[in-house]
């Protein structure tokens, strides 16, 4: 069972904290992220469900969806 996470420099651009991977680059090596309370420089910190990452005062609760794989199909409608 593979661990669902996303880097913190994602993580900043997805959620539009960051417009580019530059910005999020900045704002991470510049200390202005903390990740549960503790400042976080490294921009490829994995993040998984409930961590709270916190910039310029806003908190964001990280909630991970399940990816799931759609395998149901049918067989043999794939014949012809």
């Amino acid at each position: 069972m593979s661990e669902d996470f996303l880097t913190l420099n994602d993580m900043l651009k997805l959620s539009g904290i960051a417009q580019t991977g530059g910005q999020a680059k900045l704002l991470i090596q510049g200390g202005e992220v903390r990740v549960n309370g503790e400042v976080e420089t490294r921009r490829k910190r994995k993040l998984k469900q409930g961590d709270v990452v916190e910039v310029h005062g806003e908190e964001y609760l990280l909630e991970l969806e399940e990816l799931v794989e759609d395998n149901d199909y049918d067989d043999a409608s794939l014949d012809d």
